[in-house]
């Protein structure tokens, strides 16, 4: 198979597998996830080596069934592309190998339907960073919306209202975005991408393009849970199962990110760029302020995630070098941060019983190497070198400040501080108020404090993103130089 056919494949690598998963299953039930595991290695392989093709040798494009546009569909396979792909299939990969003893606790009886759904979902996120279509790109949207939804819906009891919430607000989403597309394929008369973005300077100041890229950004913060489109979110992550949650959380919405990254590239970075900046500020204050005020922690992290949705979205619509850099290397942190935190949650969990902050007193000595894990997590959330997190903030506040905006950098800082004080929580009752004989709750369950880790392959995976967030770190500069600041040629 030739290189041009990559971008095809990895996608369609995830919607093989999505057949081929309950079939293993239904013969051998433990085969469905070793074999969602492979799908997903595989298409790490491709990604990979697509990621090295492409900054050797440029752009890949590959022509459904030969048609080029406008008539056929493309897939283009660039720098930015590549670079997602990596870290779709990398985290998934990961996940996937994480979530097979605890999914055998909390999903038992629908762990062929997960790993299933689970390769739909990598399917849809895939195929909407390698398509150069953007009605492609609204179907791959739905094809991973629709298993979101239903992997949301595999949780406790409150987990299928969740979903039906969820269905609901990403159905307006998924509205709003094919509405948009179709004011800009009236004006312009194509759906492809690089046609689009050479058309729409011509007629960007028609009434109908200014309508429809509303529409579009509109849908996309609705999908990205941008502050206050945010509503979804807090329910879908508490109440999902664990392995679902670890999945979703750290490369769901990033997609969605992605999906406003190429619109606004498409379009020429309109002037409403500026409003949104400001929306997400707003949703960097609202989303840690709301963080502080949760006892459940994977409620907790999940309107952290509100507040870095608004640090990635500030930095993509600040429009200068510096702040999208960070916004990028921000996408890649938070995927790492949140896998990491939500795999190690649904441990504890696991181990505890709990996720009340309060109860999780005794921690470190009951899980010290997850406890580790959890605290490099937190420590690059903080924005504390050598991090990820904290490069990622260094280069949005230097964004902001070559911007001249000096409330955003004030936000930023705010923030930085009110995550402090939400993980503070969590170390001060976990560290600090540990574990005594005298606990009755603790003495009347018969609970001891006996080191109990998770299983070696939970253990193993949570090791090694906590380790790479240690590595993007360190090694944020090569990674700048040699990826992320060729990313977006011409930008």
């Amino acid at each position: 198979m030739s290189d041009s056919n990559l971008p095809l494949l990895i996608p369609f690598i995830f919607l093989l597998a999505a057949l081929f998963v309950p079939l293993a299953g239904s013969i051998r039930r433990w085969a469905s996830q070793p074999l969602a595991v492979i799908a997903c290695l595989a298409s790490l392989g491709c990604s990979l080596a697509g990621l090295q093709r492409v900054f050797t040798s440029g752009t890949m494009r590959h022509y459904l069934a030969g048609w080029q546009p406008p008539i056929g569909i493309e897939f283009v396979f660039d720098p930015l592309a590549a670079i997602f792909c990596v870290l779709l299939t990398g985290v998934g990969a990961l996940v996937l190998i994480y979530s097979g003893p605890i999914a055998v606790q909390e999903i038992m009886g629908k762990r062929i339907g997960f790993y299933s759904l689970a390769m739909l979902l990598l399917a849809g996120l895939t195929g909407m960073v390698v398509t150069g279509d953007l009605f492609n790109l609204y179907v791959f949207l739905e094809i991973s919306a629709l298993a979101s939804y239903a992997l949301v819906a595999i949780g406790d009891h409150r987990a299928p209202l969740s979903s039906f919430r969820y269905l609901t607000l990403g159905t307006v989403g998924a509205c709003f975005y094919l509405m948009g597309l179709a004011f800009l394929f009236m004006t312009t008369g194509t759906l492809n991408m690089g046609e689009m973005a050479r058309m729409l300077p011509l007629v960007n100041q028609q009434p109908q393009v200014v309508i429809g890229i509303v529409l579009i950004l509109l849908g996309a913060g609705l999908k990205m849970a941008l502050f206050p489109l945010h509503t979804w979110l807090p329910d879908a992550y508490t109440n999902a199962s664990s392995p679902a949650t670890a999945l979703i959380a750290p490369i769901g919405t990033k997609v969605a990110v992605y999906m406003m990254i190429r619109v606004l590239i498409i379009t020429g970075f309109p002037p409403i760029i500026a409003a949104i900046s400001w929306v997400a500020a707003i949703g960097i204050i609202a989303g840690s302020i709301l963080a502080i005020s949760q006892t459940n922690l994977k409620r907790m992290l999940a309107y952290s995630s509100v507040a870095n949705i608004g640090y990635i979205v500030l930095g993509v619509t600040l429009a200068n070098p510096l702040a999208f850099i960070g916004a990028v290397l921000h996408i890649l942190n938070h995927a790492l941060m949140k896998a990491v935190l939500f795999m190690a949650a649904g441990g504890i969990f696991n181990k505890m019983g709990t996720l009340d902050i309060s109860q999780l007193r005794g921690l470190p000595k009951k899980m010290p190497i997850t406890t580790a894990a959890f605290l490099i997590a937190v420590f690059s959330m903080v924005g504390i070198p050598p991090t990820g997190g904290f490069f990622s903030k260094i280069y949005l506040i230097f964004g902001a400040i070559e911007a001249s905006a000096w409330v955003f950098v004030a936000a930023i800082l705010i923030s930085t501080i009110l995550n402090f004080f939400y993980f503070f929580r969590v170390i001060d009752f976990s560290f600090f108020k540990p574990y005594t004989k005298s606990d009755p709750a603790r003495e009347q369950a018969g609970e001891t404090m006996k080191m109990d880790e998770m299983s070696p392959s939970m253990l193993l995976t949570t090791l090694i993103l906590s380790a790479a967030i240690v590595v993007v770190g360190v090694y944020n500069g090569e990674l700048v130089d040699q990826f992320i600041a060729r990313a977006v040629p011409g930008f």
